[in-house]
C-alpha cells in the first residue's frame, strides 16, 4: 500500500502517522524518508516533518523540493524535542504516531510489524522497534526507570570499576534482550510508537510531551505517564530500526551535556522528590551534577586531543 499524501491523509483513515523531527540533519533525514517511502507497506500510513528552524544546512528546501509525499512543518525557533514533536502530534491523523528520529533507517517490515503487535494488545499503550548501530550492534533502545543504583554505576569511576554490576544491567534491560518481546518501563523517544488514546489520555496543559523539557528525558517523562495511566509499554524485536545516534546533536555538544543533566534533575523533582524521595533530593542534585562535570571533562579530553580546544582558547582570546 502507498503511503497517504498530505490531502489523501485528510480524507482516509490513517493507521500510522510517522512523526520526523528535524534539526540541521538533512542528509540522515533523507535517508530516513528515502527508507520509508523505499518499502511496501499493509497499512495506510502519512510521513510528517517539522524542521525544528534549521539554519546550518537546507533540510527544509530539500523536503519541500524532493518529499512531496510528507507534509512539512517549518518552525520560527527551535522549539527542541518536545515541543516540536507536539507539534507533529496536533496535526497527525493516524491510530497510532510513531515519533521517529532523522538519523534512522526504517528495515523492511518494521512498521507493519509494529503496528500488528499494537492491535494485538490493547493495553499496549506505546512499543519500540529492536534498534541498532550502523555496525550492527544492539542499543539499548528500552530501558527500566531510572534508579539511585543505576546513576551511581551508570557512565561513573564506579561502573568502570564493576561494569558488570546488576544496576545497570537491570536499567539497560540487558537480561531482557534475547530476541523475545518483552514489557519495559521506557522506550526511547529516538523510535517511539504510541497509540493516538493513549496519548489523548496523558496529555498535559503544554501537548502530550511534556514541554518544560527542551531535549532528554521527555521520553522517560512519557512513559512514567502512561504507567500511571496503567498502559503498557513493549520492545517488539522482530521490527528493526536503525540509528546512528547524535546526528543533531553533534552539533552543540556543550549545550546537550547541560540541557541532559537539567533533564535528569527536572525529572527527578517532577516524579521522584515525593516522600522519601525530598530526603533524597541533594544526593540526586550532587550526583547528577558530579556526573554533567565528568562529561563536559570527557568532552575537553576528546577537544583537547584533536586540537580543537586550544583552537577554542586561542580564538576566545583573540577577540578579548
Amino acid at each position: 500500500m502507498p503511503l497517504l499524501a498530505p490531502r489523501e491523509a485528510q480524507t482516509q483513515d490513517v493507521d500510522l502517522s510517522v512523526v520526523i523531527l528535524n534539526w540541521n540533519a538533512r542528509d540522515f533525514l533523507v535517508a530516513a524518508l528515502n527508507s520509508i517511502i523505499a518499502r511496501d507497506w499493509r497499512y495506510k500510513i502519512e510521513l510528517i516533518v517539522i524542521d525544528n528552524f534549521s539554519q546550518l544546512d537546507d533540510s527544509a528546501e530539500v523536503v519541500k523540493r524532493d518529499f512531496p509525499i510528507a507534509q512539512l512543518i517549518v518552525t520560527e525557533r527551535n522549539m527542541g524535542f518536545a515541543a516540536g514533536n507536539n507539534l507533529g502530534w496536533e496535526v497527525s491523523r493516524g491510530r497510532y504516531v510513531l515519533f521517529l528520529n532523522p538519523d534512522t533507517i526504517t528495515h523492511k517490515g518494521a512498521l507493519d510489524t509494529l503496528i500488528d503487535w499494537m492491535d494485538a494488545h490493547p493495553r499496549a499503550g506505546a512499543c519500540g522497534p529492536k534498534m541498532t548501530y550502523p555496525d550492527g550492534r544492539l542499543q539499548a533502545s528500552s530501558r527500566a526507570f531510572p534508579s539511585f543504583g543505576a546513576g551511581l554505576f551508570r557512565n561513573t569511576i564506579f561502573g568502570k570499576l564493576w561494569p558488570n554490576n546488576p544496576w545497570s544491567r537491570s536499567y539497560l534491560m540487558e537480561d531482557a534482550r534475547d530476541g523475545e518481546p518483552s514489557q519495559a518501563d521506557w522506550i526511547s523517544g529516538s523510535a517511539l510508537l504510541v497509540r493516538r488514546i493513549a496519548l489523548e489520555k496523558i496529555t498535559e496543559p503544554s501537548g502530550a510531551w511534556d514541554e518544560n523539557y527542551f531535549m532528554y528525558c521527555e521520553d522517560v517523562d512519557l512513559c512514567w505517564r502512561l504507567k500511571a495511566a496503567n498502559w503498557q509499554r513493549w520492545y517488539v524485536p522482530s521490527a528493526l530500526i536503525e540509528h546512528h545516534i547524535g546526528a543533531s546533536s553533534d552539533w552543540a555538544q556543550g549545550a546537550m551535556i547541560r540541557q541532559h543533566h537539567g533533564s535528569m534533575l527536572r525529572f527527578y523533582f517532577k516524579n521522584y522528590a515525593k516522600g522519601a524521595g525530598v530526603l533524597l533530593a541533594p544526593l540526586a542534585v550532587l550526583g547528577i551534577g558530579a556526573r554533567a562535570a565528568a562529561s563536559v571533562g570527557k568532552l575537553w579530553m576528546r577537544y583537547w586531543k584533536s586540537g580543537k580546544a586550544q583552537q577554542m582558547l586561542k580564538n576566545k582570546l583573540g577577540r578579548k
